[in-house]
């Protein structure tokens, strides 16, 4: 019997959870629908001029990029705050995320948090530590990322799933 990788596309996705201050990035490979955990963090930024907080962001997610070697990129989409001045910082977070896969020449998926969370938790309504439960789970973890970082695992999990995840699986869609 042929490895998986010769029957299967080898896909490696970085998911990213953008934020000012912390940018959560993880990477998985997904072959045949089987997630492998690869690598996950955070670019913390510890304040400074908005520039330079951007300059970072774009910086230290390029090196995961040159690091790591994925095929793919999935990130987070903004979400509308009660205050308007914070959504617009976000999506400057994330529009430096997403620069550093650009100019990596790499395809770049959104989804929302919601999505997210249906994907990996099955309901879009799920607290951070049910989300890091089911990352854990999924990738077959010791133990729970942080936050920042679970939230981009399960943003490329999602993305593997084609945005689908556990509604897929239920659904006999995703195998």
């Amino acid at each position: 019997m042929a490895p998986l990788t010769v029957l299967f596309a080898t896909r490696r996705i970085l998911g990213i959870d953008p934020g000012l201050r912390v940018t959560g990035f993880g990477l998985i490979v997904s072959i045949g629908g089987r997630l492998q955990y690869v690598a996950s963090g955070c670019v913390r930024n510890t304040g400074g001029e908005l520039p330079e907080r951007l300059k970072i962001i774009l910086r230290d997610i390029g090196s995961v990029i040159v690091e790591h070697h994925p095929t793919e990129v999935a990130i987070e989409k903004v979400f509308v705050n009660a205050n308007p001045q914070s959504t617009l910082l976000l999506g400057q977070a994330r529009g430096a995320a997403i620069s550093a896969a650009v100019l990596a020449e790499l395809p770049v998926a959104e989804y929302t948090a919601l999505q997210i969370k249906q994907a990996v938790v099955g309901h879009g309504k799920a607290a951070k530590e049910q989300v890091q439960e089911m990352v854990r789970r999924l990738l077959s973890l010791s133990v729970a990322p942080s936050a920042d970082a679970a939230d981009a695992l399960a943003c490329a999990i999602c993305h593997a799933h084609g945005g689908e995840g556990l509604h897929g699986l239920r659904r006999g869609r995703i195998l």
